[in-house]
């Protein structure tokens, strides 16, 4: 599985965030957020998965990679 390298650059309340909303769209402030921590926001980042009128969602890889971050696995 590869990492989110922007994870760690991530304040605890962003990180906590998107813990808790794992899987829906991202919010604005959040995407921000990763993108001042060094992700990339483009089509073709691995961690994107849809984009649509509502916002930016996380591609499954990277849902699953933050719910085993937060259980620690």
């Amino acid at each position: 599985m590869k990492t989110i390298e922007w994870w760690p650059k991530l304040d605890a309340e962003a990180q906590a965030w998107l813990i808790e909303h794992n899987g829906e769209v991202i919010a604005a402030d959040v995407v921000n957020k990763i993108a001042a921590a060094g992700g990339v926001v483009t089509s073709d980042a691995w961690w994107i998965g849809d984009r649509g009128p509502e916002g930016i969602y996380l591609s499954d890889e990277a849902v699953d990679w933050i719910e085993a971050t937060a259980n620690g696995e």
